[in-house]
C-alpha cells in the first residue's frame, strides 16, 4: 500500500469527487449533462468516459483541492490523456484513485437495501491493486429505523470490508441513510452505533473508511471521526442541491465531503472549455472551503 497516499487521505485538506455512476444510474447522470441519445450501451459509457475525463483534465480538478476520487470500474480499466486513469489521477493531479466494487442494491426488505451479493470481487480487486488503485467503495441503502435491517447492512459491509483489507486496500463503507425518511435520526442513531460496535473488532492496525449521509445533529459523526479503527469520515450529498449540502457540512468538524451531483450540477456537454472549467472552479472552491471546518 502507498504509504504517500495514506498520509494524503489521512491528513490532507479537500474533498472526494464521486464518479462513479454505474450503468443504472449513467442515463441520468448524462441527461443532466445535456447527453440523452445513444445508440447502445457501449456508446453510453464511451460518453461518460468522456465526460469524467473532461472533469478529471480540467485545471479545475488538483489535488490542492481533491483528496480523492472515486471511479466507476470501467473508467479505472480506461485510459486519460493515454495513461490509465488511477495513474493519470495520482502521478498528473496528486488524487488518490478508489473504485466501486458493489454490483447495486437488491430490493429493500426489512427497511434496507443491502448489496447485491459480490460475483467477481477477488478479480476487481487484483485488478485494482495492479492499477495503484488506494482503496474501494460499496454502497447499502436505509431507508427507515429498522434495527434488524441496519444491522443486516452493517454485518454485510463488514464482511467485504475484511476481504477488500485482506487484499491490501483500504474499504469506503458506505451505508447511505434517506434523508427524506421520516426516522432518519432514529437511522442516523442505530446506524453509528451499529458501526462502533463492528469498530471494536477490527484487528488493530486495520482501518476503514465511512462514507456517510449528512447527519441530523451537527458534530454526530465526532466519535467516528476521532476512532482509532477509521482513517477518515466522508459526507454524500444525498440528494441535496450543493449550497445546501455545503451548509449543512460546514456545520460538521472534522467531516469532508464526497459528493457526486452536487459536484457536477452545473456541468454541462455544450458548455466550452473555459466556462466548463470555471463552473467547475466554482463548485470544487465551494465544496474545498465546506470541508475545511
Amino acid at each position: 500500500m502507498d504509504q504517500q497516499q495514506r498520509s494524503r487521505i489521512a491528513h490532507g485538506t479537500g474533498f472526494f469527487a464521486a464518479l462513479d455512476q454505474s450503468g443504472g444510474s449513467t442515463p441520468q447522470a448524462l441527461a443532466r449533462y445535456g447527453v440523452d441519445s445513444f445508440a447502445d450501451e457501449g456508446e453510453m459509457f464511451d460518453l461518460m468516459h468522456e465526460f469524467r475525463a473532461r472533469i478529471i483534465t480540467s485545471p479545475s480538478f488538483d489535488g490542492t483541492r481533491v483528496l480523492g476520487a472515486i471511479l466507476f470500474e470501467q473508467t479505472m480499466d480506461r485510459a486519460i490523456s493515454g495513461v490509465p486513469s488511477p495513474r493519470y489521477l495520482w502521478e498528473r493531479k496528486n488524487v488518490v484513485p478508489f473504485v466501486k466494487v458493489d454490483e447495486g442494491l437488491a430490493d429493500e426488505a426489512d427497511g434496507v437495501r443491502l448489496m447485491k451479493p459480490f460475483t467477481r470481487l477477488d478479480g476487481l480487486l487484483e485488478r485494482a491493486v495492479s492499477r495503484r488503485v488506494f482503496g474501494t467503495k460499496m454502497r447499502s441503502f436505509v431507508a427507515s429505523a429498522s434495527r434488524a435491517g441496519i444491522n443486516a447492512v452493517v454485518d454485510q459491509q463488514f464482511t467485504y470490508a475484511d476481504r477488500i483489507l485482506d487484499a491490501g486496500l483500504v474499504p469506503i463503507l458506505e451505508p447511505e441513510v434517506d434523508i427524506h425518511s421520516s426516522t432518519k435520526l432514529e437511522s442516523d442513531i442505530l446506524l453509528k452505533q451499529g458501526i462502533l460496535d463492528r469498530l471494536a473488532n477490527l484487528p488493530a492496525g486495520r482501518q476503514v473508511m465511512l462514507k456517510l449521509s449528512l447527519p441530523s445533529v451537527d458534530d454526530f459523526y465526532a466519535d467516528l471521526i476521532g476512532h482509532p479503527r477509521v482513517l477518515r469520515v466522508v459526507a454524500l450529498s444525498g440528494g441535496y442541491g450543493r449550497s445546501e449540502a455545503d451548509d449543512l457540512l460546514t456545520r460538521n468538524r472534522g467531516l469532508i465531503a464526497s459528493f457526486s451531483r452536487a459536484l457536477v450540477q452545473d456541468l454541462r456537454h455544450d458548455q466550452t472549455d473555459d466556462q466548463f472549467n470555471h463552473a467547475l472552479d466554482s463548485a470544487v472552491e465551494a465544496i474545498y472551503q465546506a470541508s475545511l471546518t
